[in-house]
């Protein structure tokens, strides 16, 4: 079922999503090489505990902790690992869900660590562009499809990079993964139309040469997550939004000026 928010449980959603964007604006300034993985998890779980609101991937389904880590070609669902210490020009994604006051939120971003290659910020770039793309779509009126189609053409047919398939954005509230699917590939026109007062996740996940991912098991922490299937990097960046009357609303904005149009 797909449940549709009032403007006063989208403006907690966004005091949620704003605690959110608070842990990633942090973890700039301290995400650099020799930090471990553990470290950052670390982090998150304090500011967001000191910030009256609870890291809500803990327990959900089973999951132990506040952040999914994934390196270079890591798509997502890594773990943060003791010992695992970032390594000069490794792309980081960090995601995470907040809960504040019974009202979610949902965010990943990458991070360059140190110095990395060109091919590295250009999949870090399109990754982000494809996002915001993805997100002019997101108005009443036009359907699924057209979030999708906007991302994929963007980063398959004007970038050749590989638009994952089988990891795809949600709705969100009153738990962190709600009705309806939301990819970041489709035709336009096709797929759910867009209502007021819906609330969703828009998260590509790029990797620089094919879209297939697969399994990887690991057996120290009798984990799996997920990697580009030939071994090349990937990026991943999602934003919580809102569908209104005055278009998409972002609600785990990091940057006022950048997302100026796009705020409450």
């Amino acid at each position: 079922m797909i449940t549709i928010k009032s403007p006063r449980e989208i403006e907690k959603m966004a005091e949620s999503g704003a605690v959110l964007a608070g842990v990633h604006k942090a973890l700039r300034k301290i995400i650099k090489p020799g930090l471990d993985t553990w470290d950052i998890e670390m982090f998150a779980r304090k500011f967001i505990k000191d910030h009256d609101a609870y890291p809500s991937e803990m327990g959900f389904d089973g999951y132990k902790f506040a952040t999914c880590i994934s390196i270079n070609d890591e798509v997502a669902h890594g773990i943060p690992r003791k010992g695992l210490a970032l390594q000069n020009g490794d792309v980081l994604k960090v995601d995470m869900c907040v809960n504040k006051d019974g009202f979610e939120s949902d965010s990943c971003w990458t991070y360059a660590v140190g110095e990395v290659k060109p091919e590295i910020k250009k999949l870090m770039d399109v990754t982000r562009k494809g996002l915001y793309l993805g997100i002019d779509q997101a108005v009443i009126g036009n359907r699924l499809g057209d979030i999708g189609a906007a991302i994929q053409t963007y980063v398959e047919d004007e970038n050749h990079m590989g638009d994952v398939r089988e990891l795809i954005g949600h709705g969100i509230q009153p738990s962190i993964h709600e009705e309806p699917n939301v990819p970041a590939y489709g035709v336009p026109g096709h797929g759910l139309r867009l209502k007021e007062g819906m609330t969703i996740t828009i998260e590509p996940m790029v990797n620089t040469g094919t879209w297939e991912i697969k399994d990887r098991y690991d057996k120290a922490d009798d984990w799996t997550y997920y990697v580009s299937a030939d071994g090349t990097p990937s990026a991943q960046y999602e934003h919580t939004l809102a569908i209104t009357k005055d278009g998409p609303k972002i609600l785990t904005s990091q940057d006022p000026d950048i997302d100026k149009k796009y705020l409450l």
